[in-house]
């Protein structure tokens, strides 16, 4: 069985360690979408992780779903990603961007733009704004030509966080974001194409996106069966398999899966259609159990992932990695630090050498 410590050649990159720092959302970034200069810091505490993917970044200012989010879509927000990767690389770290565009889940007040989504179906519920929790809108559907242009939308944020020095791109299509939306058909009532073939966006998209990124750049995050954002997936066990296979020649980084447990079906379903690199998100919720996760991650090893990713863990253990080799205590995350604020709860956890990150 492959150890999470053992280094492991994805695509281009070599990885020290099987260890993967999840996309998190910090909502630390300014009203411009450019991240907060201390998200230098913060990537570059984690650079031991095998992996760093980055919270989720609009490739577009429709895409923003959330106040203090990143954007990569101007020469501004680039610059300051710059900055980023270069803290990162310093460190000795690995770091692509995880793309997000919510879709739906969204709010006029962010950007004057209403929310749109394969079909007008509004969400239930809420969405946090500046302004407080406000209702969802009802989205508006887009058009075949928006689609067009909302798939070149991402491939020229690729090639901003080539530009931007990122090692490569995460598109992120689960969670009740855009992606997800044209995969459920709760979600995508079109009765054109994209209707029809419920995962022709998220295919056409990964192939514009590695097209502008380059040959293995690109990954995919998806999240089968997530009812986040008021999502519900009938066939999640056709869907995504038909979903992998058709990635599959794209030479795409990675195919990142989450929210399915490792004796799930489903995962052996995904796992027999992606022949290549499976990044595996064990899920454990709430606060790291008191291994970090790592029994968990081994499980997923013996199933056949290849890299595990963490959340929680590595928000609040920048040395994450060496803790979970050695077996040190954990600190425990803070959520009332999770979104926005400046340094508390973001660069200030505690390590166990007195020797600063860099």
């Amino acid at each position: 069985m492959a150890d999470l410590f053992e280094p492991v050649r994805v695509g281009a990159l070599l990885l020290p360690n099987r260890l993967v720092m999840s996309p998190m959302t910090r909502s630390r970034a300014d009203r411009r979408g450019v991240p907060a200069a201390e998200a230098a810091v913060y990537y570059a505490q984690r650079a031991s992780a095998g992996l760093i993917i980055t919270e989720g970044t609009q490739p577009s200012l429709a895409g923003q779903g959330y106040p203090g989010t990143p954007g990569l879509h101007t020469a501004e927000q680039a610059a300051a990603w710059r900055a980023v990767t270069e803290a990162v690389h310093a460190a000795g770290g690995r770091i692509v961007v995880q793309l997000m565009h919510a879709g739906r889940i969204g709010h006029r007040s962010l950007h004057g733009l209403t929310p749109v989504a394969p079909s007008p179906v509004r969400a239930a519920g809420t969405v946090y704004t500046e302004a407080g929790r406000l209702p969802l809108p009802e989205p508006r559907e887009l058009p075949a030509a928006e689609i067009r242009a909302t798939i070149g939308d991402f491939a020229r944020a690729a090639r901003l966080a080539v530009a931007a020095g990122f090692d490569g791109v995460e598109l992120h299509g689960g969670s009740g974001y855009l992606i997800h939306q044209f995969l459920s058909s709760a979600t995508n009532r079109r009765t054109d194409g994209y209707g029809a073939d419920r995962i022709r966006f998220a295919v056409e998209l990964a192939a514009a996106v590695a097209e502008a990124a380059g040959p293995g750049r690109v990954g995919m995050r998806i999240t089968p069966g997530d009812r986040l954002n008021d999502m519900a997936e009938h066939d999640a066990a056709e869907i995504y398999p038909a979903l992998a296979a058709a990635l599959a020649p794209l030479d795409l980084l990675y195919l990142h899966l989450a929210g399915v447990d490792c004796d799930d079906p489903l995962a052996a379903a995904i796992r027999a259609r992606w022949p290549g690199t499976l990044v595996a998100a064990p899920g454990t919720g709430g606060d790291p159990p008191s291994d970090g996760g790592r029994a968990a991650g081994e499980r997923w090893l013996a199933r056949g992932a290849d890299l595990v990713a963490f959340g929680r863990a590595f928000l609040a253990n920048p040395d994450l990695v060496e803790r979970l080799r050695t077996g040190a205590p954990l600190n425990r995350p803070d959520p009332a630090t999770y979104y926005g604020g400046g340094r508390h709860g973001y660069t200030d956890y505690a390590l166990t050498s007195p020797a600063p990150l860099r």
